[in-house]
């Protein structure tokens, strides 16, 4: 692909007006090599920078919290080499980031084996698929991942827990960037980082993003292009208030990188002998494309209002939509191939597409108030959060779907219209039906999901005791146009951490998850019942002192009841006794030794669904690993990293079919220099091809290639 010159030029000519505009204050080099590297480490890693706006809520370190919370923090990403926020997952404990391989639409992630929704800013930012953009890594300062049951917090959602992203905020030391990437598949990006005090007093502050990007991707005729606009300004009227706006608007001209290619030619051989390419583009250029648009606002505010109390709230608005087509294999059964009368491939391997259309949007109001009170009570420390939550989201999809056109299981290949199939192994595009062969679009009604809550919960300090006590209503309504069901759950969690003089803290924890499911059960016909999710967990904790080295290992134990029925229950009494059952252990260790940092990270799984087989795409095993080495005196400058990913195998749902494992390696390189910064990273080091996951259904998603990507960062 061809990148429009004057398109890139106008941005650069954007970014440079916006630095020379913006507040410049002189930066003391001197002053910043003189913090000490191992607390930098510290904070990073270890303590994570947690906020109040964080995943849990609360800034107590997430080495005094009786759960299991993964950080990765902005520096971590950009060492790693993540180019999106799928690949933010990668090196977290019991995360699995590639739930559908490469992928071009969104960021599916699953944690300890399940689906969780994504927040940002501790506000939900995701509604359903296809219907806004995925974020921008380069607005992101760092990604929490809250595993198990968070009700208690946040009402509705996964028993797997929660994805929350922290968005880059205005500072007020003066931090100024430009940063140009290139990389292979022509990936051109270009973006700024702007932020620093307005005014003398620091009274007011400011920070600008920009990120203009244009990229071929893995897969033919697939793009990546993308502009983000992301403005934010903080006013501080008093020693005690912070008040700040965040501004979001993202757009991608993109196509789909998920192509459904059949088990057989990926996975297996296909029944004539071939594999397909990994790049095979199964849809068409004439009618292909996955645009967005999303433009949100985000109000931080807090307010200390003497040694006891203080408040903050969150509150967002957001409207997205998303314009869809694509083309794929069909899903007809079988090897999904079709056969002339003597057995052979129909010519060579033709096989009929399915052709979707959609227009979606969605749009959010929600808020978040919190009120904070700690205290003591004799020998006890008391941090009480009372907070209450509400949320208004509307979605639309207006949709299309004609399954397998021109094929119509016929045995006579006389009877198939065979005009717009594809063949597998050479295709060819620039064929494809007029929008009066297709079906119409279908104008479905909007649903509406109004939820409320009301949460307490209470952290108590009690010598070498850390507990905490959650307890939260709500009031979930969902209306999906057709019908309408209210639901109310009450949720509890509660954690107990013990810490030893020596470093080392035990713990265990309990928390429990509820999610609404709209409809009524075909058996009683009553209304359907929410899925419910607890989960017991044990670990341990242990910090070597202040030298920012530490490792956790969690044990845990999750059920989920009121599922479908398994097909071992034909006379149920109700639709829903299905029981899903999830246990399984992780590590997460960090040293730290002068100048060289080393990562390490594993997980085991062991899950059921209610029919007793393992739960799709979730691997077995994980295990991963990163070194880090920043050398002083004659080499201060100069970074490397290398880093080593183990994914088992994973089984399709029934299992039938074991997608096999796979070790990756990554590898950074790069110089700091003053104001200058270089850094070439490179992921999936020996371009190994494999299979992210193949499903039960007959399709497979491909694994990402090898990324090369070169940066280089002014700052000013």
């Amino acid at each position: 692909m061809q990148h429009p010159k004057l398109r890139h030029a106008v941005a650069i000519a954007l970014l440079g007006g916006l630095a020379t505009a913006l507040p410049v204050h002189a930066q003391d080099n001197a002053e910043t090599e003189d913090i000490n590297e191992d607390e930098v480490l510290e904070e990073v890693v270890v303590h994570g920078r947690m906020s109040r706006y964080s995943a849990t809520k609360s800034d107590t370190p997430i080495m005094e919290t009786a759960r299991s919370v993964s950080i990765e923090t902005n520096e971590m990403l950009l060492n790693q080499g993540a180019l999106n926020l799928a690949d933010a997952y990668l090196y977290a404990p019991g995360v699995f980031g590639e739930t559908y391989g490469f992928a071009t639409r969104g960021d599916w992630v699953k944690v300890r084996g399940l689906d969780v929704p994504e927040y940002r800013d501790s506000l939900q930012a995701l509604f359903s698929n296809y219907n806004n953009t995925r974020p921008d890594i380069y607005t992101i300062e760092q990604v929490e991942i809250l595993k198990g049951p968070a009700s208690v917090l946040y009402g509705r959602g996964s028993p797997g827990g929660i994805v929350n992203v922290v968005s880059k905020v205005p500072e007020e030391d003066p931090h100024h960037e430009l940063v140009l990437e290139y990389g292979n598949y022509d990936r051109f990006q270009m973006a700024g980082d702007f932020t620093g005090a307005i005014d003398a007093d620091g009274d007011w502050l400011y920070r600008m993003i920009l990120v203009s990007r244009e990229s071929d991707s893995q897969v033919d005729f697939v793009s990546e292009d993308a502009t983000v606009i992301a403005p934010s300004i903080t006013w501080r009227p008093g020693d005690s208030t912070n008040i700040t706006l965040l501004a979001n608007f993202q757009q991608t001209d993109d196509d789909v990188g998920a192509q459904f290619l059949p088990v057989y030619g990926t996975l297996l051989p296909a029944p004539n002998g071939e594999f397909i390419d990994i790049s095979t583009y199964t849809g068409d250029p004439d009618f292909n494309y996955y645009n967005t648009e999303t433009t949100s606002l985000t109000l931080l505010a807090d307010h200390q209002f003497n040694t006891t109390w203080s408040a903050e709230m969150t509150a967002r608005w957001t409207d997205g939509e998303a314009d869809y087509q694509q083309a794929w294999t069909a899903f007809i059964g079988g090897d999904r191939y079709v056969y002339n009368p003597d057995g052979t491939l129909y010519r060579d391997g033709m096989v009929p597409r399915s052709w979707y259309v959609s227009q979606s949007s969605s749009e959010q109001y929600a808020v978040d108030a919190r009120l904070r009170a700690t205290f003591s009570t004799g020998a006890i420390e008391h941090e009480v959060l009372m907070g209450a939550q509400w949320q208004d989201v509307t979605t639309d999809d207006n949709s299309a779907y004609n399954f397998a056109l021109g094929y119509n299981f016929s045995p006579d290949p006389t009877t198939w219209d065979d005009r717009y199939w594809i063949n597998v192994f050479n295709p060819r595009y620039g064929v494809v039906p007029r929008a009066d062969e297709l079906l119409p679009v279908t104008d479905a009604p909007e649903a509406v999901t109004k939820d409320q809550g009301l949460y307490i919960s209470d952290q108590i300090s009690w010598n070498a005791w850390r507990i905490t006590l959650g307890l939260r209503a709500d009031d979930a309504e969902t209306d999906t146009g057709s019908y309408v069901q209210d639901d109310t759950e009450t949720s509890f969690s509660a954690g107990a951490l013990y810490q030893f003089e020596n470093g080392l803290s035990p713990y265990v924890s309990f928390a429990e998850s509820f999610e609404p499911v709209a409809g009524v059960d075909t058996i009683t016909g009553l209304p359907l019942k929410p899925v419910m999710g607890e989960q017991w967990e044990a670990g341990l904790k242990y910090q070597f002192g202040n030298s920012g080295s530490f490792f956790t290992l969690a044990w845990f134990d999750i059920e989920i009841d009121n599922l479908d029925n398994p097909n071992s229950l034909p006379n149920a009494p109700s639709q829903q006794e299905g029981t899903a059952e999830i246990d399984g252990f992780e590590f997460a260790g960090v040293v730290v030794m002068g100048n060289v940092f080393l990562e390490l990270n594993a997980s085991h799984l062991d899950t059921q669904s209610p029919d007793g087989y393992r739960l799709p795409s979730v691997p077995e095993n994980q295990a991963s690993g990163w070194l880090n080495w920043r050398p002083s005196g004659r080499l201060d400058g100069f970074k490397t990293g290398l880093g080593v990913r183990y994914v088992g195998s994973s089984w399709d749902g029934t299992d039938t079919l074991e997608t096999p494992d796979y070790t990756l390696g990554d590898f950074m390189i790069g110089y700091d220099t003053g104001a200058w910064d270089f850094m070439l990273n490179v992921r999936n080091l020996a371009d190994k091809e494999y299979m992210a996951t193949c499903l039960a259904r007959g399709d497979c998603f491909p694994g990402e290639k090898r990324t090369v990507a070169g940066r280089v960062a002014y700052r000013f």
